[in-house]
């Protein structure tokens, strides 16, 4: 069967720096909300078992605040001057995930769910192809991305349709910054992060 979602999110960046070289650089990312809405192809595989495919697109911001002492820990360069700059990080994600749903049997007009799997996500705002970077204030990630999602929830029936709110966890495979194109590795925006990838909430409202 077929059906559409629409839901908000929450999401963020996980950030490992490089704390060898950089010792004196902060990244802090600040959560925002945004908003995802898709459709739904449902094969069931088993009475309590279904094979889902859900593409839809997922919009977010967020912003990074980063704060720079200087490069005082490597040896033979001068250290550069002090920063504390915000960068706006859009992403507007085509979201292509294959999930797969584990319900129990039917409690009356209500079944509890699990559901998980991974998603191709390709970034619209990823400004990977760019030439510009940080030192021309634009902050680029990959366009290509891999993610999984774990979540819970619940199917409602009613006489016409079946409606199933859940909230779910994704979570980035890969690195997703692009790293500025300073040809001696020392940006201060990307050559202290060792890894940058999205991490959020989804609240999902199905309807099937």
């Amino acid at each position: 069967h077929f059906g559409f979602y629409l839901g908000m999110n929450q999401n963020d960046f996980k950030i490992d720096l490089n704390k060898t070289d950089f010792k004196n650089v902060r990244i802090e990312s600040t959560p925002a909300f945004g908003f995802n809405v898709g459709l739904i192809a449902d094969l069931r595989l088993h009475k309590n078992l279904s094979l889902r495919f859900e593409p839809g697109l997922v919009s977010n911001t967020k912003s990074l605040l980063f704060t720079n002492g200087g490069f005082d820990a490597i040896e033979d360069i001068a250290a550069m001057n002090p920063i504390e700059d915000i960068r706006e990080v859009n992403a507007t994600y085509l979201h292509f995930p294959v999930l797969l749903k584990f319900n129990t049997d039917r409690l009356g007009n209500y079944r509890p769910f699990l559901i998980g799997g991974v998603s191709y996500d390709y970034n619209l705002s990823s400004n990977e192809d760019n030439q510009s970077d940080n030192f021309s204030n634009e902050f680029r990630t990959t366009s290509n991305n891999f993610m999984y999602e774990v979540g819970l929830g619940m199917d409602f029936y009613f006489p016409y349709f079946k409606f199933s709110p859940s909230i779910r966890g994704i979570f980035a495979m890969n690195n997703e910054l692009k790293y500025d194109n300073e040809a001696n590795g020392l940006s201060p925006w990307t050559a202290p992060v060792h890894y940058l990838g999205t991490r959020g909430v989804f609240v999902t409202l199905a309807f099937e």
